[in-house]
């Protein structure tokens, strides 16, 4: 049996890091991944928010480095847990545990996402920003910016 996930994407949020009892450190964050899918014009997008949680090293790294809008891989397997809230209801909770998470942009890259992510919204271009605090979805063209990838199923694992 297979459980592994390989996730590319960009950050909802800046990690915020926190430390069990024990002191181990976790992170936990949501990548955007977008998905296209053929429509009438073939450019329909839809986009998934994916739950991840990162230990240790891993969450050291990314609360220093990554931050909001950052382009991410991510490594890892798919885990479901469930808690009781406080008002007693079962909380049901489906997160990819990361092995491993990688910056997939150089910090200039960012920088300059950034800036124009800035420009952007001074110019009014992000008020119809359906996800809230998400940049507006022309202002981070998901990989049209930078060399393609080309994946063949004999890159995969498994």
């Amino acid at each position: 049996m297979i459980n592994r996930v390989v996730l590319v994407g960009r950050l909802t949020q800046d990690p915020s890091l926190r430390k069990t009892q024990s002191g181990i450190s976790v992170v936990s964050f949501t990548v955007a991944c977008n998905r296209r899918f053929s429509g009438g014009n073939g450019q329909d997008r839809q986009a998934d928010f994916i739950n991840c949680v990162a230990w240790r090293q891993s969450a050291d790294f990314m609360a220093q480095y990554c931050h909001k809008g950052a382009l991410v891989g991510v490594e890892g397997r798919i885990q479901t847990r469930n808690y009781d809230d406080a008002t007693g209801r079962r909380v049901y909770v489906t997160e990819v545990v990361c092995d491993n998470v990688q910056i997939l942009e150089s910090k200039a890259a960012s920088q300059n996402r950034a800036a124009g992510n800035a420009q952007a919204s001074n110019n009014g271009f992000a008020q119809n920003n359906p996800f809230g605090d998400l940049p507006a979805e022309d202002s981070f063209d998901d990989f049209g910016a930078g060399p393609s990838l080309d994946i063949s199923s004999d890159d995969l694992p498994f």
